[in-house]
């Protein structure tokens, strides 16, 4: 039996316009924007699909923003009866993979991931921190260039997303320091990310406490789709885990392509991008070309992907 994994896409993927076709044609995909924006007391939705692309890039309105994406596709999705076997989501799209398992509810979720955001915004002084993605370069050697850079602060790994991509952070002078160092062991290119923090490193640690207090308080729903997870690019085995995985996820490293190579190991051949983006679908085919990759964000995404993928549900 092939198998379909949903997967659901971090901050970054965000881009004015996302959103609107499902809002104009999908009656639940309205209720979750309209829910959202009730939930926010803020208009999220025309900021979604109007902009200004600078304040959808707050990361405080980037996270409830792709978050709200993320479920709307995915219950247009199910609607269609396309259902995964497995779900993951990179870093931010954990909220929303949790969310479709069942994990959380809409009226959660989404003023969750917008006090995440704001409590990664605050976690670091502006210019203090720095991300940067190194291309064309080992993981031995990525660990290496951080190593040689210790001297000038922190820095780390801090995303694995595919074979020749890795995410960097610290802090500022050891990240730059770290790339360059990087570029003399042959990496093709080292790009500095457009965030407001070194997300997925100890330096967050004052959100992730911030963020505990906001999960303890929390009653969570019954897993109904297994669930793969950043830190441990392993399964949560249940719900007692959910808690201490999100508070270690936000200053731990994304284990993002020893997650889909956890899925190709159980017999994953499917993936759907479930938001706004195709980011994922790219790291997927770097993985293993001989996959199969499709997206769902907008109305001729979701069409072809039913249409893709309706003969697969019927073969299992």
């Amino acid at each position: 039996m092939e198998k379909i994994a949903f997967i659901f896409p971090g901050q970054g993927s965000q881009y004015a316009g996302m959103g609107r076709e499902l809002y104009d044609i999908y009656p639940e995909c309205r209720r979750v924007f309209e829910e959202s924006d009730e939930l926010l007391g803020m208009k999220l939705s025309t900021l979604m699909f109007e902009g200004p692309k600078e304040e959808l890039d707050r990361t405080e309105n980037t996270q409830p923003a792709v978050v709200a994406v993320s479920i709307a596709a995915y219950k247009a999705l199910s609607g269609f009866g396309i259902k995964p076997h497995v779900a993951a989501g990179l870093s931010l799209g954990e909220y929303s993979a949790l969310a479709a398992s069942g994990v959380f509810t809409l009226e959660q979720v989404i003023p969750l991931v917008q006090k995440r955001g704001r409590f990664m915004q605050e976690a670091v002084p502006e210019g203090k921190g720095k991300m940067c993605a190194v291309l064309g370069l080992s993981e031995e050697l990525v660990e290496k260039a951080c190593n040689d850079a210790s001297k000038s602060g922190f820095v780390e790994p801090a995303n694995f997303n595919c074979p020749g991509q890795i995410v960097i952070a610290g802090e500022t002078k050891a990240v730059e320091k770290a790339a360059a160092i990087a570029k003399e062991l042959g990496a093709a290119r080292c790009v500095f990310l457009p965030v407001s923090a070194p997300f997925h490193t100890r330096m967050l640690a004052p959100a992730a406490e911030k963020l505990k207090e906001e999960l303890d308080g929390m009653t969570l729903g019954r897993m109904e789709i297994p669930v793969i997870c950043n830190v441990t690019a392993d399964y949560i085995n249940g719900t007692h885990e959910i808690k201490p995985l999100l508070y270690r996820q936000v200053m731990s490293g994304v284990l993002w392509e020893q997650t889909i190579r956890r899925m190709i190991n159980d017999g994953v051949r499917h993936f759907v991008e479930v938001g706004p983006g195709k980011t994922l679908s790219g790291f997927v085919k770097k993985i293993d070309r001989g996959l199969h990759t499709y997206n769902a964000e907008d109305e001729a995404s979701l069409r072809e992907t039913v249409s893709s993928l309706q003969s697969v549900c019927r073969m299992a």
